[in-house]
């Protein structure tokens, strides 16, 4: 089956292979996981050429994960895909909290590929706090006598 109309790109982050001395590139539905991982850790304003682009779920870091706060991921979430990636189509977004107390949310969003009718998921790992792995004494044996 030929997926070309599913689209090619640069791999993020940019690697460059010396074997065929060019930039490593994605195609079809690697391509799709690589553009929604971009568009999920990308704030609006970041992109000069389009300052909309993004899904700005930074400003929830600190957050309580409360239902509010869930139904406003999701919905972020499904506002950027459907305005910045419309080679797919949403199902489902779900939130584990499960490892919540380690600062980690795990989004699943379940998606159709439009031109194909593929069903896919993607999940991506959300840390709702930064530099959870540093440990008092770490930091005290670091200082000076």
């Amino acid at each position: 089956m030929n997926n070309h109309f599913l689209g090619r790109g640069w791999s993020f982050p940019p690697a460059f292979s010396p074997i065929i001395k060019s930039v490593e590139m994605l195609e079809n539905e690697a391509d799709i996981a690589s553009s929604l991982e971009i568009l999920l850790t990308t704030s609006p304003g970041e992109r000069v050429m389009i300052p909309d682009y993004g899904c700005n779920l930074d400003e929830l870091v600190f957050e309580a994960l409360d239902t509010t706060t869930k139904t406003l991921v999701a919905d972020k979430i499904e506002s950027a895909i459907l305005y910045f990636e419309p080679r797919i189509d949403v199902e489902k977004v779900n939130l584990d909290s499960s490892r919540e107390l380690e600062g980690v949310v795990l989004i699943e969003l379940v998606y159709r590929v439009r031109t194909t009718n593929s069903r896919f998921n993607f999940v991506f790992p959300f840390y709702k706090q930064e530099g959870t792995d540093i440990n008092l004494t770490t930091i005290i044996n670091l200082l000076p006598d």
